[in-house]
């Protein structure tokens, strides 16, 4: 299922914040299956005229052929055949840039094949420990009255989350920890489905985000269940992670539904948390004197019991 690990059909994942849940026997990532499908995906989505090289006869399947891969990365055919076969522990640093710029990878999917070659195991690095919002933080949420705000940790989880970011959002705290979680929402709750205009651009835009965990963190056992789960669940979800796309979290503009208050445009940053690499806030805000910004305000002024979605 292109990467995707299996469990022996218990689907629970081990929440955070909030304590351990019962952890099911998840298979880690198989890192070669990983390494091997990304470098295919990416050779696929390359014509002969994209790298100015002339294209002789009908293809069989698409994307370039690994001789021209080879041929444009300057290594020799079976050197290339390895790596994509998974076996490419010992690649060069100078070699595996060369073969990014053959296959025109972005800055992330360049980072993502760095960690796809050299991936670090749970030994070497720190013991995962739960994340915590600093209070500092939650402070500066709270502050933030008119502009739905939340983090989120590793895995995609939400930690943290300030009042109107629940009333766009959804009522994270009365959520089972499992469930805070931005896939989980998107791909397995109705409501969030019906909150975004685009949904299978948001939906896409996790999946990559989640690949990236992967490359990451491939023996991470409570990501490899939230994928499971998903794959499990989600047809879409299995659809879209077969494309291996990756990608970072930035910014650009959302375009929801709400139903208490109608549709909201909202632009929205990530931003970086200096002392935790795995954190992210994540702030929407409209523009001024538009009715998007009339409606938060709106919702901003409600009382806390009937501004949650869907109250």
């Amino acid at each position: 299922m292109h990467g995707v690990p299996t469990t022996d059909g218990t689907t629970q994942r081990s929440g955070e914040p909030g304590g351990p849940a019962v952890q099911p026997r998840i298979a880690a990532v198989d890192q070669r299956t990983e390494l091997s499908e990304f470098l295919r995906s990416r050779r696929a989505r390359l014509r002969p005229q994209d790298v100015g090289l002339p294209e002789h006869g009908r293809r069989r399947v698409p994307g370039l052929r690994r001789e021209e891969l080879a041929q444009l990365a300057g290594v020799s055919v079976a050197y290339y055949i390895r790596l994509e076969q998974g076996r490419g522990r010992n690649v060069s640093a100078a070699v595996l840039e060369a073969i990014a710029d053959a296959l025109r990878l972005t800055p992330a999917e360049r980072d993502h094949l760095g960690h796809l070659v050299r991936p670090v195991s749970r030994r070497g690095r720190p013991a995962d420990r739960p994340q915590r919002v600093r209070p500092a933080v939650q402070e500066l949420l709270d502050t933030m009255e008119h502009v739905p705000a939340f983090v989120v940790g590793r895995r995609l989880d939400i930690i943290g989350w300030n009042r109107l970011g629940c009333a766009v959002f959804g009522d994270f705290p009365a959520m089972p920890p499992e469930r805070r979680n931005m896939a989980w929402q998107v791909f397995l709750d109705p409501a969030t489905r019906e909150l975004y205009v685009n949904w299978e651009g948001k939906a896409c835009v996790l999946v990559a985000l989640l690949r990236r965990q992967v490359g990451r963190r491939p023996d991470d056992p409570a990501l490899a269940a939230l994928i499971a789960e998903l794959a499990d669940r989600s047809e879409e979800f299995r659809r879209f992670w077969a494309r291996h796309d990756v990608k970072d979290k930035g910014f650009g503009v959302k375009q929801l539904n709400h139903p208490l208050v109608g549709p909201l445009t909202l632009a929205y940053e990530s931003l970086g948390v200096p002392d935790d690499p795995e954190q992210m806030l994540v702030t929407h805000h409209a523009a001024p004197g538009s009715p998007s910004a009339e409606a938060l305000r709106a919702l901003a002024a409600w009382p806390r019991h009937a501004a949650g979605r869907g109250a």
